[in-house]
């Protein structure tokens, strides 16, 4: 994404490596305002009501038409467990207690990390929402699995029912490569 004026004085932007940097930065050619893309945080949760996940059917692109768990954009000011706590209340119309860290995934050809948590549904009072045309209770077995909106996702949902069948929860960090041009 290139930056054509600055945010600070709206003056143009040209690109180059500041002064005691090493990466390729916007800089104002009037205030000297330094521009920094930095990664995206979101922040999501696996929903659990006893042995079954909350999951929803996205209406909105990436993925519209497929399933995948409550996430989305970290807000400023907020903590990554009320973000998770607010992206499925605003997925799921679902309240959610968060239980604890699950998966931190590192996602550079993206620009995003994603923080999952698992939580607990407060209550069976979920639906539709204008982000989500359906939400809906699954046991593993149940899982759209060739149907999940991203990869990110899908590895989330495998781990956790991995740890699961194994009787422990571990919070791990892993990176999730580019996938491979088809063809």
């Amino acid at each position: 994404m290139e930056i054509k004026f600055c945010s600070n004085c709206g003056g143009n932007m040209k690109q180059g490596i500041p002064h005691g940097d090493d990466h390729m930065r916007a800089i104002c050619t009037q205030c000297g305002f330094i521009h920094y893309l930095n990664p995206k945080v979101v922040v999501g949760c696996i929903p659990q009501w006893g042995d079954k996940i909350l999951m929803c059917k996205r209406n909105i692109e990436p993925g519209k038409g497929k399933w995948t768990l409550p996430a989305g954009y970290l807000e400023n000011g907020e903590t990554m467990e009320a973000g998770a706590a607010r992206e499925t209340l605003e997925e799921t119309r679902g309240m959610v207690n968060i239980t604890g860290p699950c998966r931190l995934f590192n996602i550079p050809h993206v620009n995003q990390i994603y923080m999952m948590f698992r939580a607990e549904l407060t209550s069976r009072e979920f639906g539709p929402t204008p982000e989500s045309t359906h939400v809906q209770l699954f046991q593993k077995e149940e899982i759209p699995w060739d149907n999940i909106a991203f990869s990110v996702i899908h590895k989330t949902l495998k781990d956790f029912f991995s740890e699961k069948h194994r009787g422990s929860h571990s919070f791990e960090i892993k990176t999730m490569e580019a996938p491979l041009p088809h063809g």
